[in-house]
């Protein structure tokens, strides 16, 4: 089980193995009492055999706690944890996070890899080929409303899906906080969107989500940063796209009828993290959703010729 996956998960076990202790369900045997570096375990009657502190926390961890998806793509890719929730994100140009979905061979890439281990992926087409998806046609940005793009994706579109992937989709709390547009605070952002969840199976990534797949921090990591850098920012993160604008889940504080888009340097407005009208029909739509944590991997190694594969 990798180092990674481990230590958003030791606390809980460190308290789970303590009150194991307490019922006498594992023997422990100590040569001192604080501080001590002589603790050994005696685990025989748990069926594991570990005599050493950290190794018996590792075989319970096991036990418990078998490998996910999320697990095995930890361990593949050299994801980047991130510094304000318990996520791990692929960030930088093009890193290996493709993944077939839906019978789509590369179709989707993979955005986090969450605490419980579930996966959260972003499709990479558009899905409003004829223009008609407005984010809401009522002129409001309350997603929860729900907004007419929310009835679609999570109606005509996932039951438009195969039997494999609803099964591989879980429900998840979405954060559909509003924000404030070119902010340069990262921290408060994020717990802005975070203010407000909806419960669903599809949804659209956040400009949050968006900002941290960045590799370039120092330019790039913050709302305001990203848009006095935007002609640049767009080669350090696998989000942007050259030659489109795409909706982001994340509505602008300010007006009810806005919400925030990801353009294009030639339709630049204001940087090329947006404000757009709710009710405009031309809006690129790259679903989002989350898959369960018990789902496998069963091939591939993340790279557009040989995505992951799901079973």
């Amino acid at each position: 089980m990798k180092e990674k996956t481990k230590e958003f998960m030791k606390k809980y076990l460190i308290g789970f193995i303590l009150g194991i202790l307490t019922v006498g369900i594992i023997k422990v045997s100590a040569e001192t009492f604080f501080p001590s570096n002589q603790v050994t375990y005696d685990n025989t009657e748990s069926g594991l055999s570990s005599t050493n502190v950290q190794t018996a926390i590792d075989e319970l961890y096991n036990t418990c706690f078998p490998p996910t998806a999320g697990d095995q793509i930890l361990e593949d890719q050299p994801l980047e944890k991130d510094e304000y929730e318990c996520r791990y994100f692929f960030t930088g140009g093009n890193p290996n996070n493709y993944i077939t979905f839906n019978g789509e061979k590369a179709g989707w890439r993979i955005i986090s890899v969450e605490c419980d281990g579930s996966i959260k992926i972003m499709k990479t087409a558009d899905i409003n080929t004829s223009n008609n998806l407005a984010w809401d046609t009522s002129y409001n940005n309350n997603w929860a409303r729900p907004s007419s793009l929310n009835t679609y994706l999570n109606g005509t579109y996932y039951n438009g899906l195969n039997s494999a992937a609803k099964s591989q989709i879980v429900a998840k709390g979405w954060s559909i906080g509003k924000i404030i547009f070119d902010n340069n605070d990262l921290a408060t952002q994020i717990n802005d969107e975070n203010a407000i969840k909806w419960n669903g199976k599809v949804a659209l990534a956040t400009v949050s989500e968006y900002l941290r797949s960045n590799s370039n921090k120092n330019n790039c990591g913050t709302f305001s940063l990203h848009n006095d850098n935007y002609m640049d920012c767009g080669s350090t993160t696998w989000m942007y796209n050259y030659s489109e604008w795409w909706w982001t889940l994340s509505s602008n504080a300010d007006f009810s009828y806005v919400v925030i888009r990801v353009v294009s340097p030639e339709e630049y407005i204001n940087g090329n993290i947006a404000n757009y009208r709710v009710h405009y029909e031309d809006g690129i739509v790259r679903p989002a959703v989350y898959l369960s944590s018990e789902v496998k991997i069963t091939g591939g190694n993340g790279t557009q010729n040989n995505p992951y594969t799901l079973g």
